[in-house]
């Protein structure tokens, strides 16, 4: 339980430290936020697949190939399913910030915390999908799980500093609003860990829902955001470097 509580606090705490590089680092370039994101993703791609999907095939097969096949793909696909309604009751992840990093209309505060809060909304299944990384009794393979969120949320907290100081909110404020979409991670771990703990049936459907929603976060946002500004073939290298890095660590501590 302890590594779960410290893992949660890891994975929350990339997304403080992004903001705190966003403080720094104001101006961040668009090809660079683009590397850094595109090799997250490759992570996340390879921690999902290897690290979610297949055990929750080999975790099914107790039902049945064919029932464990179905259940992996159901879950899939309500996983997506789930995050495509988040995307439909809330702001796009990345709509509200321009071409130039600044959010749209800036002026108006009430979009720039839209904007931050769809993206604490898209926190929560991704701690979800690292507490049920644990519920599957493989902490290394549950830890690779969490390394490829907590490296994805590094860039996501640097983008939500700039939209908010353009608007006006204050540093401490920014700071305390970044720090809160980490917690709402935080808390997704911790309810995805003790949801399998407590019921071991579901393990099979809720790694497959984990999984899910991190393929729809690579496909609907990452990926389409690291190909928009000219980057797109440094993107695609270092997302299968991304990708390549998870295999790698997945072989050799598996």
């Amino acid at each position: 339980m302890n590594l779960v509580l410290l893992t949660a606090l890891g994975v929350g705490g990339a997304t403080v430290i992004g903001s705190l590089i966003g403080f720094i680092f104001k101006n961040i370039s668009h090809k660079f936020s683009d590397i850094v994101l595109s090799f997250a993703a490759g992570v996340m791609l390879s921690a999902s697949v290897l690290g979610l999907i297949l055990p929750s095939v080999e975790h099914g097969t107790e039902y049945g190939t064919g029932i464990a096949l179905l259940i992996t793909v159901a879950g899939i696909f309500v996983g997506a399913l789930c995050l495509n309604l988040i995307d439909k009751l809330v702001p796009h992840l990345h709509k509200m910030v321009g071409d130039d990093g600044e959010a749209h209309n800036n002026q108006k505060l009430s979009k720039v915390l839209l904007f931050v809060m769809a993206i604490a909304i898209h926190n929560l299944p991704e701690g979800i999908a690292a507490g049920v990384g644990f519920g599957s009794g493989n902490d290394t393979q549950a830890l690779i799980i969490a390394g490829g969120i907590a490296l994805q949320n590094i860039p996501e907290g640097m983008v939500i500093i700039g939209p908010m100081l353009s608007s006006g909110v204050s540093p401490k404020k920014t700071f305390l609003i970044a720090m809160l979409t980490g917690l709402v991670e935080v808390a997704g771990t911790l309810i995805g860990y003790f949801a399998v703990s407590l019921a071991s049936a579901i393990l099979p459907f809720a790694l497959a829902f984990a999984g899910g929603t991190m393929l729809y976060v690579i496909s609907d946002e990452m990926i389409p955001e690291t190909h928009a500004h000219g980057s797109q073939r440094g993107a695609t290298y270092a997302l299968l470097i991304g990708f390549c890095v998870m295999l790698i660590f997945d072989v050799l501590l598996g």
